[in-house]
């Protein structure tokens, strides 16, 4: 059972990436799933995430600008990431989780790798 991340990399400002988080052993959309990102030197905090009715929900600072889906056949979760700003540099993390309160790392039981995003100004 794991989570793997991957699609970071190096953008400029206004550009755009699309991460991608493969689930094995499980079902994904049994789950809600989310993304979260840690930026050095801080907490790690929740980006968006997807219920299993496919409801989705955003971190203010990322609405409008980031999309989060899934591709239930593939088993996969991904984030669009379009207008990127120096802020949102950060490690990114997919993540399962198990109880309801979405927005907390405390929710979540099975975390990816993480894979970094850095957005050049």
């Amino acid at each position: 059972v794991q989570l793997q991340a991957s699609g970071g990399g190096l953008v400029q400002a206004g550009g755009s990436l699309r991460l991608s988080c493969a689930a094995s052993g499980f079902t994904l959309n049994a789950y809600t799933n989310a993304w979260f990102r840690q930026a050095p030197g801080k907490e790690r905090e929740w980006v968006s995430f997807i219920q299993t009715t496919g409801n989705t929900y955003y971190e203010p600072s990322v609405q409008g600008r980031f999309t989060i889906s899934r591709d239930n056949p593939k088993n996969m979760l991904y984030l669009q990431m379009d207008n990127l700003k120096p802020e949102d540099t950060a490690v990114y993390y997919c993540a399962r989780s198990y109880a309801g309160k979405y927005i907390s790392t405390q929710s979540y039981d099975l975390w990816g790798q993480g894979t970094l995003v850095t957005v050049s100004s």
